[in-house]
């Protein structure tokens, strides 16, 4: 999940072992996406999930921010959200 979301600032790492380019080997890679281990990662992901449920015209909960409601045809949809389990 984490993988979806998009980053705000340049990040940088090292070139995986396995992966170094030939004749390249002090050069870095900048990502483009969020990675799992990034302090940056959940908060990113969120922020992505969060505006996706508001264009779908569910509501966030006042009580609980990883709690979302939309009333179809008068039944109540709760989504409850847990790091990134739904």
């Amino acid at each position: 999940a984490f993988l979806h979301g998009e980053l705000e600032e340049d990040i940088y790492m090292e070139q995986l072992e396995g992966f170094v380019v030939p004749g390249k080997e002090n050069l870095v890679c900048r990502l483009k996406k969020s990675l799992y281990g990034l302090k940056q990662s959940p908060r990113q992901w969120y922020k992505r999930f969060d505006s996706f449920m508001l264009s779908q015209k569910f509501r966030r909960s006042n009580y609980d921010s990883c709690v979302y409601l939309k009333v179809v045809d008068g039944s109540a949809i709760y989504l409850l959200l847990y790091v990134d389990d739904m």
